[in-house]
Order: structure tokens, then C-alpha cells, then sequence
């Protein structure tokens, strides 16, 4: 029944012009019917309907079809009828047709085609090795010809050879064979022919290769539903290297003189491209060839689609193509920059090139996760490779997103090779030429990403203050990187506050491997005063938890950091200390840190210590105490024991520091516990007058500098000062006088007198001081102590038995005068209290005026 309508519908469409669905309809009728007629012993189709008429209405169907639709479904069905038309017997009313050669020719062509076959029979089923072998006979008849009967035998040769091995359920050595890329390249650029025979021979080989990949070919089904046509073959029945071969073949179409050729293989590209491209191998062969032949493809349309597929190439195997350029560019050194300029042309493909770059300048890349096993980019060549993308000005805005990040990674970069070595850092450097030289190329790629992004200024100013020359040298590196910072600070680039973000967000891991050089450039960049106002919680609490670290440069770098915040007042005008509950008399900056800058305070190393007095000096200073007073009573009470500190410079510094903090005070906010610390400290204040070193200890103004107990030359009254300043919180104007003028001795005596009830007080101060350091000082504290011992009644002096207890102790003193003195005041005190002598004693001290 089914072929009895199809009959009926052959002869009506014969009658009448139909619709395109009604043509397919018309060809599969023709494809049952000729089946059915070939099932019969003696059929003919003259039975039914004359073949010659049937293929005069193909042959028009086939030319009424555009060029550039290749594989399309009426061409595919009316290719099949050709096929199904061709096995029948001719009628007796029939001449040859475009289906048929003469019968002698036929005979001979199949006696051919039965050799070729049957030298290919491997066992039971055909050997793809040898059609492999066949093939690269034929080939170069097929393309290096120019005549068109030669083209043709070709192209029926291959469609014949295909052909036969479409019955045959197993091939034999399918995997080896190769050629299937560059068979349906050459095939599908030979369907565009102008010539019609050589057109329709090709569409007929490149029917029987489809079909033969579709039977036996085993896919994963594609993401989306292909056509089974040119471009779904390629992305379904295509091997990696297979699809680069067809690729490669395309392109050398398009460096072709014929206009015709160029636009065909430009076509065909296009309908490859038209879906994503899939895996590709050979990815440094197809690179090549476009540097080769680039500048010889003339034709508009050619070079946007060459430009297209190595854009699309680098965007999925970025490593492979710049590796390849890089080869080719060191071989010839002519140092072309069309292939550049091709990366950068497109700019979503150029950010996700940057990207990619930007990620391999780690020491150490991770895999990128699609288990390629091919070259990897090594941070070296990433830098070169970023370099030459920068050279091209067409991505400008592109840049902007990249700069912070970038800027930093090749910073950070430089840093590595200069600590590390450049043979340790890169030990496994593949490809690196002997032209690069790692640090400068990597300053080089830094100033072109300046230069890029609009800072060609700045890149001048800096070479003008040897900046670039400090930032290559091993000793005066983070010097370099210092002065980098501050020349982005006085030209006020627009790019400080993202690279500070980035910054902070970095140094949030503890572990980062650059953190010095990250701290060094986040250090100077807070001069600048937009960079201290955005200073917020996260930036803090990310200082707070490197003051852990053991390496003192850190410490140092942070102590230097809050300074300047200090400077910039940022401590008192900090808009975040409202919304973190943070009361009014410690502003949140200062009070986050402050545990973590006074603890350097305690540090094993002096160095330390020494940069955080001078830091303190400078916040105390910068501070006001209706804003700070939290931090400043604090720090008078961390001083106390400094004051006392051995080392001559720590001790100077801290006096400078308990000095600058004195002179703050007023005798409004002078309350518990300050006020108890600054009576607890008086009595330390008056005797270091008497200090070793003479830029703590007193001078009168009308006496000229002299050397006082061994000291240097005095430069600088530190004690007498910080003296005047809490007589007058404590409004002892007389005391202010005497305090200013007069030696400790006198002053000491003036303070017993007027402040004779604190006499048990200053007794406790001086007691303590008998552990000083400074024989000078435990001097002046045994004759005070001796002073104040002898003004107690019967009452005191029972309560101060330990004060009696340390002064006989300091008759063992090492100091000769300070042993004689104590030794003096027992006699003198037991005298008073009429106790006998315990043993006789002879001194001879040189008593003091």
C-alpha cells in the first residue's frame, strides 16, 4: 500500500510545481519505490515512472540549491535517491544519464572497484589502514590537479571505496585510521565547487564518510542536538586531532588566489564555528599555521574567521597557543604582532586571556581543572605574554579591571625573584629565552601596564627618583617598593583605593608569601589622606593579627603604619567608631590596636622596642587627651618601668614619651588613677636628675653643658621638664620654681617639706629605686630615704620596718659611695633612736654639698 501511494505521488508531483516539503516528500517516495523495484527479479522503473525523467528532477532540485548550504536535508535525500536509482536496470526507452557511464567504461570501473576492494579486505571486514593508504594516493589527484575529468575520477574513486565499506557490520583497524579531518575538510571544500560534476562527486564522498563514521564511530550524544551534516560530524564523529586537521585544511583554503575557493573555505568555517567549538588537538600546528600565512589572507571575511578561531584557541588552550607564539617568535625574530594584536582585538576574549594570565603568575598554578596534561604557563612566560598584550593600545578600557590585581602580581613577582633568585624561583622554566632577563622584563611589563592604563607620568616621575633602579636591587628592594607607593601617593592615581582594597584583602591571609612587600606598599600608600579615611574594621582587625608575627620587620612596618594614622588624626575622626559602640574617649582605630602596640613594648627584640617608643612619642604627640585619654593613661602606666630601663636610648625615649604625655595633662582631668601615677612616679622624676645620661638628667639654664657621671654632652632636659609639667597639674607653683632651678637635693628637701604627709609615699618610691641600675640614683635614694626615715614618729617608723630592712641591705652595695652612705644614715638613725652600734664601721664618704 505504502509504495502503491508513493507511486501515486510521484505522478502527481510530476504534474504540478510543489512546496520544499512536498520535494522531500517526492524523494523519499522516489527512494521507496526504487527499493521496491529492485526487490523484483526482471523490474525496471519503466514499469512505473522513466528514470531519466526522475533524474532530470533531481539534477534540478540539487541546482535550484544555494551553494552555501552544503549538507542540507533536500541535498542529502536527493543524493540518496541518486544512490537508490543507480542499482536499478535500464529500460529499453532509457538513454544514459547523469547516473550512468557507457556500458565498456562501467564494466571497467567496476572491475576496478572490485580490485581496489578486495585489496582492502582484511579477514572479514575491510582494513581502514589500507583505505588510509588508498586515500593518500588519490588525494593529491583530487587537490593538486587542475583538470576536471582527473578531479572527477578522484572524487568517484573515494565515494566508490566509501562506499563499500558502508555494507560491512566491522571495519578492521578503525582507531588507526587518521585521515577521516582532513578527507572531510578536503570533501567539504570540493561541495562548493563551481564545477557541477566535481560539486555533486564530492557531496556523494562526503555522504558515504559520514556514514561511515556514524556506524562506526562511538560518541558521547553533545551537549545540544546536532544535525548529522559537516558541522555536526565535526563536533560529534571527529577525534581532537581530526578536527584540527579539518580546520587546517579550511585555512589553507583561504590563503587560495581563487576569490571563489577563499569564500568557500571561509564558508565552511563559518558553519564549523556556528556551534561551540569542542576539544581540539594540534593546537600548536593550527596556531602556526595562522602566524605563518596571516598577512596572505587578503579576503575580509577570510580574516575575520581566522581571527576568530585563534581567539577562540587561546580563550580554551591559552597555555599551548602563547607557548607556540612565543617558539615561533624566538625562531624567526622578526617579531611579528599580527597574532597579538588578534588577541587583543577581542575584548571579552582579552579579559578571559588576562584572566587566565593573571592566575598562572603564581609561583606555584593550579591545574586548570579540565585535565589537560599539555605545557603549562610558567609565571615567567605569563609575565612575557602579558607584556606583549599590553603593547597593544586597543583594550585601554578593558585594562582597568585588571590594573589593581595585575599591578600587584607583577610587584609581587619582582619580589620573588629578588629574594628567592631567579634560578630557584623558575627553576622549571620551560621556553625561557635567553633574551628575557626575569626581573627586568617583569619591571618592563609593569611600566607598559602603567603606560597602558594612562600613567606615563608617573612611570617618569618614578625613573626620575631612581625608583625603578631601587625596586631591581636586592639590598634596597622594599625601598623601591616604598617610594613606588609614595609616587602613586603625590600623583593621586585613581587606581591607589582599589589596589588598597586588594591589598588589605590579601594580607588578610597570614600565610601570603609576599607579605612584606605587601605591608611595605600598604604603608605608604595610608599617606595619603583618601587612603587613611577608608581605613575600617576588616583593615583593622587584619593589622590587629599581624602584630603576631615573629619577623620584626613586620612589627615594625605596623608600628609605622599607626603613626601615620595618628598624623593624618584618622585615630580621632574615624566615621566607624559611632557604629562599632565605640565611646568617645577611645576612638575604635586606636582602641583595636592598642593592646598589640603596647605589648612591643615587652619584645625580645630591642630593635622593636626602640621603633615603638619612637612611635609612641609621635602618637602622643598627635593625640588629644578629649579624645585619647583611655590610651594615654594607659600608656603612662606601660612607661613607669621603662623609666628605669638600662638602656640608655630606650630609657631617653621613654622619658621623652612620659614627657610628651605630661605635658597634655591638665588639672581638670588629672583623677584617678593618673593622678596616683603621677604622684608614684615624682620621686623617679627628681633623683634621674641625677641620670647617667645627661639628655635625661637636670641642667640648670645658667650652667653650660658638661659631662655629668660619665655621660655625653647634654643635648636634650628631658627629667626637669616632665618635673615642671606635673607641678603645674598639681598647681605647686612655689614647687615649679625650685623644680626648675635647683638641684635634687634641694628639691628633695622642698618636697618632704611641703608635702609632708605623702612622707611614707615618697619613702615607698625611694625604696624601690634602691634596685636601680644607676649607682648615682641609688645614692640619692638612700639619702632621701635617710631624710624622710628621720622626720617619722615612734609610730611610722614601726610601719616602715622593711624601709629599714632594705637600707641595711644597701651597706652590701657595690658601689662604694652608695654602700658608705647607707652605712652613714643607719649610724645617724640608730643615734637617734639611741640603739647601740652593732658592730664599729669606718666610712669615709665623700659627703655631697
Amino acid at each position: 500500500q505504502s509504495e502503491r501511494e508513493a507511486y501515486e505521488f510521484i505522478v502527481d508531483f510530476l504534474e504540478q510545481e510543489q512546496e520544499q516539503l512536498d520535494k522531500l516528500k517526492f524523494l523519499r517516495a522516489v527512494s521507496m519505490l526504487s527499493g521496491a523495484v529492485h526487490a523484483q527479479a526482471d523490474g525496471t522503473m519503466d514499469d512505473f515512472v522513466p528514470k531519466a525523467v526522475l533524474a532530470k528532477k533531481i539534477e534540478a532540485f540539487i541546482l535550484e540549491e544555494p551553494l552555501e548550504v552544503l549538507v542540507g536535508p533536500l541535498r542529502q535525500q536527493a543524493m540518496l535517491c541518486i544512490v537508490a536509482l543507480r542499482f536499478l536496470r535500464w529500460g529499453a526507452r532509457e538513454p544514459p544519464s547523469l547516473l550512468h557511464c557507457t556500458s565498456p567504461t562501467r564494466q571497467t570501473i567496476q572491475a576496478l572497484d572490485d580490485m581496489v576492494q578486495a585489496l582492502m579486505m582484511e579477514n572479514a571486514g575491510p582494513s581502514m589502514v589500507m583505505l588510509q593508504s588508498f586515500l593518500e594516493i588519490i588525494l593529491p589527484w583530487l587537490v593538486e590537479s587542475e583538470k576536471v575529468h582527473e578531479q572527477t575520477r578522484a572524487l568517484g574513486t573515494i565515494s566508490r571505496m566509501l562506499r563499500s565499506i558502508c555494507s560491512f557490520p566491522e571495519l578492521s583497524h578503525v582507531a588507526e585510521f587518521s585521515m577521516s579531518g582532513k578527507l572531510m575538510g578536503t570533501l567539504g571544500l570540493f561541495c562548493m565547487n563551481s564545477n557541477y560534476e566535481i560539486s555533486m562527486g564530492a557531496s556523494e564522498a562526503l555522504h558515504y564518510l559520514f556514514k561511515v563514521l556514524v556506524l562506526h564511530r562511538i560518541t558521547v550524544p553533545p551537549p545540544i542536538r546536532l544535525p548529522l551534516g559537516l558541522g555536526g560530524s565535526f563536533q560529534k564523529y571527529l577525534t581532537p586531532e581530526e578536527r584540527a586537521d579539518v580546520l587546517v585544511v579550511s585555512m589553507g583554503a583561504l590563503t587560495s588566489t581563487s576569490r571563489h575557493d577563499a569564500q568557500a573555505a571561509s564558508e565552511m568555517l563559518r558553519m564549523i564555528l556556528k556551534f561551540s567549538l569542542p576539544e581540539i588537538g594540534k593546537v600548536p600546528e593550527i596556531v602556526t599555521f595562522i602566524y605563518l600565512h596571516i598577512n596572505s589572507i587578503t579576503e575580509a571575511t577570510a580574516q575575520e574567521t581566522v581571527k576568530k578561531i585563534l581567539h577562540l584557541l587561546a580563550r580554551t588552550y591559552t597555555d599551548e597557543v602563547i607557548l607556540t607564539l612565543f617558539k615561533i617568535d624566538d625562531q624567526s625574530q622578526r617579531g611579528a604582532r599580527k597574532p597579538w594584536e588578534i588577541l587583543a582585538s577581542f575584548p571579552k576574549g582579552y579579559e578571559v586571556i588576562m584572566e587566565y594570565l593573571l592566575q598562572r603568575l603564581s609561583p606555584q598554578p593550579e591545574s586548570r581543572g579540565d585535565g589537560d596534561a599539555g605545557p603549562a604557563l610558567r609565571p615567567l612566560q605569563a609575565t612575557r605574554a602579558i607584556h606583549e598584550l599590553l603593547l597593544e593600545p586597543s583594550r585601554k578600557m578593558e585594562m582597568q579591571a585588571f590594573y589593581s590585581p595585575l599591578f600587584m602580581a607583577l610587584l609581587f613577582q619582582i619580589s620573588t625573584l629578588l629574594v628567592e633568585g631567579a634560578a630557584e624561583a623558575f627553576q622549571d622554566q620551560q621556553h625561557v629565552t635567553e633574551w628575557v632577563d626575569p626581573i627586568s622584563s617583569t619591571v618592563e611589563a609593569l611600566k607598559a601596564l602603567m603606560r597602558s592604563t594612562g600613567y606615563s607620568d608617573l612611570v617618569s616621575y618614578i625613573q626620575k627618583l631612581r625608583g625603578w633602579e631601587l625596586l631591581t636591587s636586592p639590598e634596597r628592594h622594599h625601598e623601591g617598593v616604598a617610594l613606588l607607593a609614595r609616587a602613586m601617593v603625590v600623583k593621586n592615581c585613581w587606581h591607589n583605593r582599589p589596589i588598597f582594597s586588594l591589598v588589605v584583602r590579601m594580607l588578610q591571609e597570614l600565610e601570603h608569601e609576599n607579605h612584606l612587600t605587601a605591608l611595605v606598599f600598604l604603608t605608604e600608600l595610608l599617606w595619603s589622606p583618601d587612603m587613611a579615611a577608608i581605613v575600617d574594621e576588616v583593615t583593622l582587625r587584619m593589622l590587629a593579627s599581624w602584630f603576631q608575627c615573629k619577623e620584626p620587620a613586620v612589627v615594625k612596618l605596623l608600628l609605622r603604619a599607626v603613626e601615620i594614622l595618628a598624623m593624618h588624626g584618622n585615630m580621632v575622626t574615624w566615621n566607624g567608631a559611632e557604629g562599632a559602640g565605640c565611646p568617645l574617649s577611645s576612638p575604635f582605630p586606636l582602641r583595636a590596636l592598642q593592646p598589640y602596640v603596647l605589648n612591643c613594648c615587652y619584645s625580645e627584640d630591642s630593635g622593636i622596642v626602640a621603633e615603638t617608643f619612637k612611635m609612641l612619642k609621635c602618637l602622643v604627640e598627635q593625640l588629644t587627651w578629649e579624645h585619647s585619654s583611655a590610651f594615654l593613661i594607659q600608656l603612662a602606666f606601660t612607661l613607669g618601668p621603662f623609666l628605669e630601663e638600662e638602656s640608655e636610648l630606650l630609657r631617653l625615649m621613654a622619658f621623652e614619651s612620659y614627657g610628651a604625655l605630661l605635658a597634655k595633662v591638665s588639672r581638670r582631668v588629672l583623677v584617678f588613677p593618673l593622678r596616683h601615677q603621677v604622684f608614684n612616679l615624682l620621686i623617679l622624676l627628681v633623683l634621674h636628675l641625677e641620670d647617667v645620661n645627661v639628655s635625661v638628667a637636670q641642667v640648670r639654664p645658667d650652667v653650660q653643658p658638661q659631662l655629668r657621671w660619665g655621660g655625653a654632652l647634654l643635648s636634650l632636659q628631658i627629667a626637669r621638664p616632665a618635673l615642671c609639667h606635673t607641678a603645674t597639674v598639681l598647681r605647686w607653683s612655689k614647687l615649679k620654681v625650685i623644680f626648675a632651678e635647683k638641684d635634687t637635693w634641694t628639691i628633695l628637701r622642698a618636697l618632704l617639706k611641703k608635702e609632708a604627709s605623702k612622707a611614707l609615699w615618697f619613702l615607698k618610691q625611694s625604696v624601690t629605686l634602691f634596685r636601680s641600675p644607676q649607682a648615682p640614683i641609688r645614692q640619692a635614694a638612700v639619702w632621701f630615704a635617710g631624710q624622710i626615715l628621720q622626720t617619722l614618729s615612734d609610730a611610722e617608723a614601726r610601719e616602715v620596718e622593711e624601709a629599714f630592712t632594705a637600707l641595711r641591705d644597701m651597706q652590701e652595695d657595690p658601689d662604694p659611695a652608695v654602700s658608705c652612705l647607707a652605712v652613714q644614715t643607719f649610724y645617724v638613725l640608730e643615734a637617734k633612736e639611741k640603739r647601740p652600734v652593732a658592730s664599729s664601721t669606718s666610712c669615709f664618704c665623700i659627703r655631697r654639698p
